[in-house]
């Protein structure tokens, strides 16, 4: 009898709900829809009915409705608004409404369970293809509870005073603890916007009053808080991942933020993005993505050094958690230096460069590293065909959290496989390895410790050993004043160290050594007095050691050894800046940077006859100098402006000034191990870079399509060029056989990219031009008789196709395509005879190129299940590196032989790669 009872009274229930949920679709109302996306068509429902929507928004990226409605059900609503669409609904007693696509859903007692439904009704038991069960639906009640209750900040009174108040606090991920950098908060009603920043932390002042503040990130689910904001106070906010019926590759943090920002010229990249990429030998490379974005180049293949807007490769700043990275590469290029398992995301500046930022002429990218778990222990790895990579992370205590990984490769191994007996007495390995601490003092400071450390080491066939790495070290502390002052101080040690060493036991063993590295400080200050303003100042100071090369012979050398003198110069920097919002429509960002630089003694330093040209015959004196040797002063204005026409569309102009104190002197286009840094000094001067840029952008389908088009025109001053047959390696006066330059780039920007839906990814082109004039007057025969001359890396047309396609949950396809024009080369005209040989006659400098590029790249990504209670998660990626295996030339190079001249062409990779990665979470 009691089980019939129990029956019954689940019955009623059940009744009672379906009952009631019928009441809020019976509801009438009046509304009209004009071509408004799914956002605009919940909240207007919302805001007429007392109702909440859930829906997974990226599969209803192709939904558009216009119609009007008088005194209709919201389910006749539904009804003739889904007709052309398949999309089912449902309702529960809460006033709760969920949405989805593909397949029905039916609401039972709060569970997800089959039942048999009516066509066009809908449900709970499925969200796409992604079974949904309550660990799934407890977030979502948790959610409802956050977003109905109100939330009263400050001190509560009967009554809003006038005037202002500040909202501050962080918004987090509510699986990992860890702070979502790049989050959107908007005021519901309001024009009033601001981002958090790589903290998760945010400060937006607003009237006291009741508000709703919305916070969206794409990839998280979108959620709102209710405020009666009686006085300044905080509100950290909890997002929990967006269960979407298809995972989404999300290129952006804010959907509209290209639109709304007064940046131009910035890209961020989500490390989801580098994962779903083909890749080279199966390595996620977080600059390969970025070498896919407009205005980003590369000499070829094989190099991971960046050509941003026409510049050189040394005129890019890499920060790593603040920490200056001078060789991001493994395996000479090949590789990135970052493991993509304990990076957040990464920013690429190629214009409106943050005034915060200085040292380099062209970009700047920032790499931030996750936080680690707050919330328990967990760890990821992968395995692929030359490396693995293991992490592992957690809480230890209630106030500290740990990210520890690494990364190796296992190529000699490898090596040691073939038949090829040269291979096999090759070795070529490298690691990396990353440690990130973060410790909550109180609600006022945290600070933050990170650590970095690489190396690579590389021999062929038993010949001369390369080695060379990386050594970084930042701390970091964040102090609140209060809701409007916030300051970072920041202290690090960074070095890069190179060594090549030939040890076979001849009379030519030698050891060939140099090094750099720079102890910095920081300090900054944001502070935000009201809305409209945001105010960014701060002071930085950089020492840097430079050790050109010491030679020496080993074993039986005989050898003289070579000493090049140590040089010691220091950075500072003041800087200011404040992002003014005029109106909803005009914005600017002014920025103001003043450079200090002093070249440091002792050492010895060469005198040469005036007016005549530096050569070494020319020298007359070498004299001993301590202190202060040298000083350049300069200030470097920055400006941004942005202009509204709608939600949807803006216009922006910017112009930024750069100074650039030190120099990569390499006898190669990329990247290279052997590249020494030569500090600025009294013959040679910082570089200085001034760029102008305008674009325009918009987006289209709900902000779902993404479009941007710029032009930019840069000068470049004091740009270091070599005179023919310059010497580098181990020259005391390495100013003889150097030149300054003048250089100008201008170039087109288009960037067309789809971040929503099945089928997503991006397609950019560019049109750019670098052009170099030898103009030092104390040079005698300046390249190309002092006209203009292409850089080497300068390449016309670019053209990059990226596009992902999700199959279903756990499986999908990615397919990329990169077309180039061949960078420029010098080719020889003629011969002649002399000195009882042949020579080659070349034509001026880089006067033409060598063939174009072309290649595609495929990938296959499959994940394992979903299960919520499983203790390892796994996926696989398989794919082809250079699908159609054409021989890209790398470079083109000529030699007498037999008394003729013969050419050849040069080609890195020239087949296609297979490659297979398994990787696993825990």
């Amino acid at each position: 009898m009691k089980y019939f009872f129990f029956i019954v009274v689940m019955l009623m229930a059940a009744g009672y709900r379906h009952a009631h949920a019928q009441t809020i679709l019976d509801q009438k109302i009046s509304i009209q829809f004009d071509s408004v996306g799914i956002d605009q068509f919940v909240e207007a429902i919302e805001a007429k009915a007392n109702c909440h929507f859930y829906y997974n928004k990226r599969a209803f990226d192709s939904f558009f409705v216009k119609h009007t409605f008088y005194d209709e059900k919201i389910k006749e609503i539904l009804n003739k608004s889904f007709f052309d669409y398949k999309i089912y609904y449902a309702a529960d007693d809460d006033g709760s409404i969920y949405l989805t696509t593909e397949k029905p859903i039916v609401l039972a007692l709060g569970e997800y369970i089959p039942l048999p439904i009516e066509a066009g009704a809908a449900t709970k038991r499925e969200a796409g293809s992604k079974k949904i069960n309550n660990d799934v639906y407890s977030p979502l009640k948790r959610a409802a509870f956050e977003e109905n209750k109100i939330y009263d900040i400050g001190y509560k009174s009967s009554t809003f005073n006038s005037g202002n108040a500040t909202l501050a606090g962080y918004v987090k991920h509510s699986k990992s603890g860890e702070g979502v950098s790049g989050a959107s908060i908007s005021v519901l009603g309001s024009t009033t916007r601001t981002v958090t920043d790589q903290f998760g932390y945010y400060s937006i002042t607003l009237p006291k009053g009741p508000h709703t503040i919305k916070v969206n990130f794409i990839g998280l689910e979108d959620t709102k808080r209710n405020i009666n904001l009686y006085s300044d106070g905080k509100l950290n906010i909890a997002m929990v991942d967006f269960i979407t019926a298809l995972n989404v590759v999300t290129i952006s943090t804010e959907k509209s933020s290209n639109v709304k920002s007064t940046v131009m010229g910035a890209q961020k990249i989500s490390i989801k993005n580098v994962k779903q990429l083909p890749r080279l030998l199966g390595e996620a490379d977080l600059v390969r993505v970025l070498l896919t974005l407009p205005g980003v180049t590369s000499v070829g293949e094989g190099s991971t050094g960046m050509n941003v807007r026409g510049g050189a490769v040394d005129q890019n700043l890499v920060l790593f958690d603040g920490a200056t990275i001078f060789n991001p590469a493994h395996f000479f290029g090949f590789f990135s230096g970052f493991n993509a398992e304990v990076v957040k995301d990464a920013e690429l500046y190629k214009s409106s460069i943050p005034v915060k930022y200085g040292s380099r002429l062209s970009s700047v990218l920032e790499v931030v590293t996750r936080e680690g778990n707050r919330n328990k222990i967990s760890g990821s790895g992968g395995i692929g065909p030359l490396s693995g990579n293991v992490t592992l992370e957690g809480p230890i205590g209630k106030k500290t959290s740990f990210i520890i990984g690494g990364r190796s490769t296992y190529s000699d191994w490898t090596l040691g496989l073939l038949e090829n007996e040269q291979f096999r007495h090759s070795s070529a390995k490298f690691y990396d390895a990353n440690l990130r601490i973060t410790h909550d003092i109180n609600d006022k400071n945290t600070v933050y410790l990170t650590g970095y450390k690489s190396g690579d080491r590389f021999k062929l066939d038993g010949d001369t050993t390369y080695r060379y790495g990386n050594s970084n070290a930042v701390l970091k502390w964040k102090h609140n004043f209060n809701n409007r002052l916030f300051s970072v101080f920041a202290v690090g040690y960074d070095h890069y160290d190179f060594n090549m060493i030939s040890d076979r036991n001849t009379i030519n063993d030698y050891h060939f050594n140099f090094n750099i590295g720079q102890v910095h400080g920081k300090a900054e200050f944001v502070y935000t007095p009201n809305a409209k303003h945001k105010f960014e100042a701060g002071l930085s100071a950089i020492r840097i050691s430079s050790n050109p090369g010491d030679y020496k012979a080993i074993g039986k050398g005989a050898a003289i050894p070579v000493h090049i003198q140590q040089e010691n110069a220091l950075e500072t920097a003041l800087y200011f800046s404040d992002n003014y919002t005029i109106n909803p429509n005009l914005s600017f960002n002014l920025g103001f940077r003043a450079n200090m630089y002093n070249y440091l003694g002792p050492r010895e330093v060469y005198q040469y006859a005036q007016a005549k040209p530096r050569t070494e015959e020319s020298i007359t004196d070498t004299l001993p100098r301590t202190g202060n040797i040298k000083n350049y002063f300069g200030f470097e204005p920055r400006i941004s402006v942005r202009y509204s026409f709608s939600a949807n569309a803006s216009i922006k102009l910017s112009y930024n000034r750069t100074r650039q104190n030190i120099h990569m002197l390499s006898n190669t286009t990329a990247v290279n191990p052997t590249d020494t840094w030569k500090l600025s000094d009294e013959y040679i001067r910082p570089q200085i870079g001034d760029q102008l840029a305008i674009g325009y952008f918009r987006n289209f389908k709900d902000n779902s399509i993404e479009t941007s088009l710029e032009v930019y025109y840069k000068r470049i001053q004091h740009a270091l060029t070599y005179k023919n047959a310059a010497k580098l390696l181990l020259n005391s006066h390495i100013e003889t056989d150097v030149a300054n330059a003048t250089g100008k780039a201008y170039g087109l920007e288009l960037l067309i990219k789809k971040t929503a839906g099945k089928l997503n990814g991006w397609i950019s082109y560019t049109y750019s031009r670098t052009l170099m004039k030898m103009d030092d007057p104390l040079v005698e025969e300046p390249i190309n008789k002092g006209n203009y001359f292409p850089a080497d890396y300068d390449k016309p047309h670019v053209f990059n196709f990226i596009s992902n396609y999700k199959f279903s949950h756990r499986f999908s396809v990615s397919l990329t395509a990169n077309y180039a024009t061949g960078r420029p080369i010098t080719m020889p005209v003629a011969r002649y005879y002399y000195g009882g040989s042949y020579r080659m006659l070349y034509d001026d400098r880089n006067n033409s190129r060598v063939p174009d590029y072309f290649r595609t790249d495929l990938s296959i990504n499959i994940e394992g299940n979903h299960k919520v209670k499983k203790l390892f998660h796994s996926s696989f990626t398989l794919g082809v590196y250079n699908l159609t295996g054409r021989r890209n030339p790398y470079s083109v190079y000529f030699t007498a032989e037999n008394g003729k001249i013969n050419g050849y062409k040069l080609s890195i990779i020239g087949t296609a790669i297979p490659f297979a990665t398994y990787n696993f979470k825990f």
